[in-house]
């Protein structure tokens, strides 16, 4: 019943997003290039409703079916509703962004009181630091998806590929919550990459990435009572995302930016600045997030060096992603020397 559900998930959000699409070119809801976008042509960005609408519906048919999710899940649901609303706010009025990070901390928060940290190993269940350390990751990877939303479709697939993992580990350690939450987000986010894909005719928006973003943080609170290697499983499904991110901020703090500031200098930007298309880019951060998919089915099979074999797996495949930016703007600006002579 959850892949049915999961099918039906795609196909509301491969019909329900031209709609919406269409919509906001009536309204002239759209967004405008300006110097520091990805794109060239107004574009609508509120194409996230569909994939939040498409999760929410499946999963009202999974429960009117008798094969719904339990509380804690629901909990984790509604705080992604949540985010999604700020998130849907601040897509039409443009919230600050002090604003936004109190209102998600709140939600994180609330969630968290409610279903329980993360199985740390290191402190006790319901410790102040397991809370804090929990709240923190949500919010940041919450915050960390929606910066990485910025060229045609690499959150739709990064969402696609983590759901996908997600549902394999979860089917792999008797978690069907997790395993439909996974799966329908998958199932939504494939449907939404039809119409995201290079050339991309609508975005996901702050509301569907918002909403995305905590859910994949968020999963991991379901985890079977115990299971550290949930919350590692998590970082794995999205390591591309988690050290793009990471790895701008600190570069950023270095520099002494102003890291809350918009700005275009996120690895998958760069590499769209030295020429890469957007497909290309894209494509590159889908077999890196395979990778991660890989590493979390080892863990979580408890396979003989599992761990290990995971951080250099990962950690190879983050040195390689580093070397390719840095020689194609290499070669970008030696082009562009050339040129000007």
């Amino acid at each position: 019943m959850i892949f049915v559900a999961a099918l039906v998930a795609f196909a509301l959000a491969g019909l329900l997003t031209p709609v919406l699409a269409r919509w906001a070119h009536r309204r002239n809801f759209l967004d405008i290039p300006n110097y520091r976008s990805s794109h060239v042509i107004a574009t609508p960005r509120i194409g996230g409703i569909a994939l939040v609408t498409s999760v929410v519906v499946s999963l009202g048919l999974l429960q009117v079916a008798g094969a719904g999710v339990g509380r804690d899940a629901a909990v984790v649901l509604a705080g992604a509703l949540a985010i999604a609303g700020l998130g849907l706010a601040d897509d039409f009025w443009t919230l600050p962004a002090v604003a936004r990070l109190v209102v998600q901390s709140v939600v994180a928060a609330t969630v968290v009181g409610m279903v329980g940290p993360f199985a740390l190993g290191w402190f006790a269940p319901d410790s102040r630091v397991a809370m804090a350390l929990t709240v923190v990751w949500i919010v940041l990877l919450t915050n960390g998806y929606n910066f990485m939303d910025g060229i045609d479709g690499i959150a739709a697939s990064q969402a696609l590929v983590a759901g996908i993992g997600w549902a394999i580990v979860a089917l792999l350690a008797g978690s069907p919550d997790i395993a439909a939450l996974s799966l329908l987000i998958a199932g939504a986010s494939g449907g939404f990459l039809l119409h995201n894909w290079q050339p991309a005719k609508v975005f996901m928006g702050d509301a569907g990435s918002g909403f995305v973003g905590f859910l994949l943080a968020a999963l991991p609170l379901l985890a079977p009572t115990g299971r550290v290697s949930f919350l590692w499983c998590g970082v794995l499904l999205m390591w591309p995302f988690v050290f793009d991110t990471g790895f701008t901020v600190l570069r950023r703090v270095s520099r002494f930016e102003n890291i809350l500031s918009a700005h275009r200098s996120h690895i998958y930007q760069r590499l769209v600045i030295a020429g890469c298309s957007h497909r290309d880019v894209t494509l590159v951060y889908a077999g890196l997030a395979l990778l991660g998919v890989l590493s979390a089915i080892l863990v979580e099979t408890h396979q003989p060096m599992a761990p290990l074999v995971s951080i250099l797996t990962i950690a190879i495949a983050a040195a390689a992603l580093w070397w390719s930016t840095s020689s194609r703007e290499s070669a970008s600006d030696r082009s562009s020397r050339r040129a000007a002579i």
